[in-house]
């Protein structure tokens, strides 16, 4: 699969993994949902109820920015198989005072309606598009 292969299935994907891993080297993965402009991932630490404020995510990725995100498709037919890994680093963002992260706010909305209000904003500055299919 080539890279622009990778990134256009990646771009038709609703939901990604998210694997970050913090100064332990212990690996962390969320699923989240996303935007893509160019080779530019956005996600947003929505409002749903989170059990603390202190996510993982975020603390991971200030001490060790180094991301992958994960899409994929199953199918009980395997000759339809295929996943897409992007690889990047990734910065937080402060809605507040990142006319960026307004941007990808309004960029989620538009991909997710019920994507309004944001906390954090991530964004992913993908290095690597590498991905697999059966077919």
């Amino acid at each position: 699969m080539t890279p622009e292969e990778a990134r256009d299935r990646f771009a038709g994907a609703r939901v990604a993994r998210l694997a970050t891993a913090g100064t332990d080297g212990r690996p962390h993965i969320v699923p989240i949902v996303f935007a893509l402009a160019g080779d530019r991932i956005y996600s947003a630490v929505d409002q749903k109820r989170k059990r603390t404020t202190a996510l993982r995510r975020l603390t991971n990725i200030a001490s060790n920015p180094s991301v992958s995100l994960l899409v994929d498709h199953y199918e009980d037919d395997w000759g339809k198989l295929w996943w897409v890994r992007a690889d990047g680093r990734a910065r937080v963002l402060d809605p507040d005072r990142d006319e960026e992260s307004r941007e990808a706010i309004e960029l989620l909305h538009r991909r997710y309606p019920q994507q309004r209000v944001a906390g954090a904003v991530l964004a992913v500055d993908v290095e690597r598009w590498i991905g697999w299919s059966a077919a």
